[in-house]
């Protein structure tokens, strides 16, 4: 049977930290149904990784290519990966 989970890691740069993109990527994956997490790097880009359907993957990434409100990203690199089981719920990381 066909694997029906997908993995991804992104890295959102842009105007990305101090406008609750964590916050508002946190909600989104969690209506969605996603696990995972994200956080923010030292450079000042936001890196999250999101685990689950193909299509909801799909809708997290289009989400994220524009981020919330507030948000200008200028930036969005993706890296499939393997589904790590140790994905349980959507987290943000400090």
């Amino acid at each position: 049977m066909k694997n029906m989970t997908r993995c991804v890691r992104l890295i959102m740069s842009g105007r990305v930290q101090g406008v609750c993109y964590r916050a508002n990527t946190k909600e989104m994956a969690v209506e969605l149904g996603l696990s995972g997490w994200v956080r923010n790097c030292l450079d000042g880009k936001v890196e999250a990784v999101f685990k689950g359907a193909p299509e909801k993957v799909e809708k997290a990434i289009d989400w994220c290519r524009q981020g919330p409100p507030s948000a200008m990203v200028t930036g969005l690199e993706i890296y499939n990966e393997e589904p790590e089981e140790h994905y349980v719920g959507f987290k943000i990381k400090y």
